[in-house]
């Protein structure tokens, strides 16, 4: 009976300490996401003016996709709801990229290239019943890409981009095709 109570009081006092630093982290990141613009919709009407690198460690501008709508989603590899929401991505990318549109991941994980091209390169996705690595453009993200779109604050969060260039809808949390495909029709 004493060594499950004093199992007990040790569990507690582990939880104390793994809440008070993640509480610490998440304040700190609170901080930050807020001096980056938050949860507002500050970036809607904006026309981001973003250079990513791809994973050939070549420039990529979001202004080069202009005439195509575009779906930017910031995901990440250890990131379960971004996982899940891949396959529904790519299909929206295989239904609508003849009629102008394309779906760009933006990988925000720490180590970058190192990790997210062999996720690419050796992940298979069911899409309708066949096994496919992602069918869109991936590239790389930052705090500095994640700043210019209004600051991020978890993952994954999207953006709906018009053929302007211009930010017409934030998405927090994972996307739904049938929530995606009704927007994407209105900008089409």
């Amino acid at each position: 009976m004493k060594m499950r109570a004093a199992a007990y009081v040790l569990f507690l006092a582990l939880l104390v300490v793994a809440a008070s630093f993640y509480g610490w982290k998440s304040r700190a990141a609170f901080r930050k996401w807020q001096a980056a613009g938050g949860a507002s919709t500050s970036s809607l009407g904006n026309e981001p003016d973003v250079t990513f690198a791809n994973l050939q460690g070549q420039s990529e501008t979001l202004a080069s996709l202009k005439g195509k709508v575009v779906l930017v989603n910031f995901w990440a590899t250890w990131c379960d709801p971004c996982k899940e929401e891949i396959p529904g991505l790519m299909e929206l990318q295989e239904k609508y990229a003849g009629r102008g549109f394309t779906v760009l991941g933006v990988a925000m994980d720490d180590d970058g290239k190192s990790v997210v091209q062999p996720f690419v390169q050796k992940t298979q996705f069911d899409v309708g019943g066949r096994s496919m690595n992602i069918n869109y453009p991936i590239v790389l993200g930052d705090d500095d890409v994640a700043t210019k779109f209004g600051g991020l604050f978890g993952f994954p969060v999207s953006f709906l981009i018009s053929r302007d260039g211009k930010v017409e809808k934030k998405y927090l949390g994972e996307l739904t095709e049938d929530e995606m495909e009704k927007e994407i029709e209105g900008l089409l």
